[in-house]
C-alpha cells in the first residue's frame, strides 16, 4: 500500500505545485463521483491485498521488484510529463502549445502519443497489479484506462483542431494505437 499511498500524495503535490489549469474549478458532481471511485477502489484492493488469505505474487520477489521497477519508473514519467506541460502554459494564462519531447527521455513518448502522462499512469497501475497480483488492482487499471482513454482521445482531437501541425502520427494514449 506504500505504493498507492505514494501516487497520491505525488498527486496531491503536483496539484499544489506543478499544475496550471485552464479552469478554476471542477464540477460539484465530479466531487461525489471522484471520491466513490477512489475510496471504492481502495478498500476492494486494500481488503484483498491485507487478507488473511492474500496470496504473494506467484513469481516470489522477481514478480514484486519488476512491478515496483514498473511503478516507480511510470511514476517518473508520469511527473515528468507533468512538468513538460505546466512548462507549455505560461503563468496565469490559457494559452496552449503543440506538447513535444524535451531533454527529459521521458518525455520521448511525446513522439507517439498525444497524452504520455496518462499512458505512464496506466504504466504505473500495471505495475501495481503486477506487483501485487491482485485482480481488484488490476480491475482499477482496466477502469483508469477506459477513463483516461476516453480523455486521450478527446485531447488528442482537439489537439489537432486547433493545431493544424499538429504531428499526425501520434496516437492518443498508446503508441500506434489508441
Amino acid at each position: 500500500m506504500v505504493c498507492w499511498t505514494l501516487h497520491y500524495a505525488k498527486r496531491l503535490l503536483e496539484t499544489l505545485f506543478v499544475h496550471r489549469f485552464s479552469h478554476a474549478t471542477m464540477p460539484l458532481r465530479n466531487l461525489f463521483k471522484n471520491c466513490s471511485y477512489y475510496w471504492g477502489f481502495t478498500a476492494f484492493v486494500s481488503y484483498y491485498i491485507n487478507h488473511p488469505l492474500y496470496t504473494p505474487p506467484g513469481l516470489g520477489s522477481v514478480q514484486l521488484f519488476a512491478g515496483l521497477a514498473l511503478f516507480l519508473v511510470c511514476e517518473y514519467g508520469n511527473f515528468s510529463i507533468h512538468i513538460a506541460l505546466r512548462d507549455l502554459r505560461p503563468p496565469g494564462t490559457k494559452e496552449r502549445k503543440i506538447p513535444m519531447p524535451t531533454s527529459n527521455p521521458m518525455t520521448k513518448l511525446f513522439h507517439f502519443v498525444s497524452c504520455p502522462n496518462y499512458t505512464y499512469e496506466v504504466g504505473a497501475w500495471l505495475g501495481f497489479s503486477l506487483m501485487t497480483q491482485c485482480l481488484p488492482a488490476l480491475l482499477f487499471a482496466v477502469a483508469g484506462f477506459l477513463q483516461m482513454a476516453q480523455w486521450a482521445r478527446g485531447k488528442h482531437r482537439n489537439y489537432r483542431r486547433d493545431f493544424p501541425s499538429y504531428p499526425q502520427g501520434r496516437t492518443a494514449i498508446v503508441p500506434f494505437v489508441i
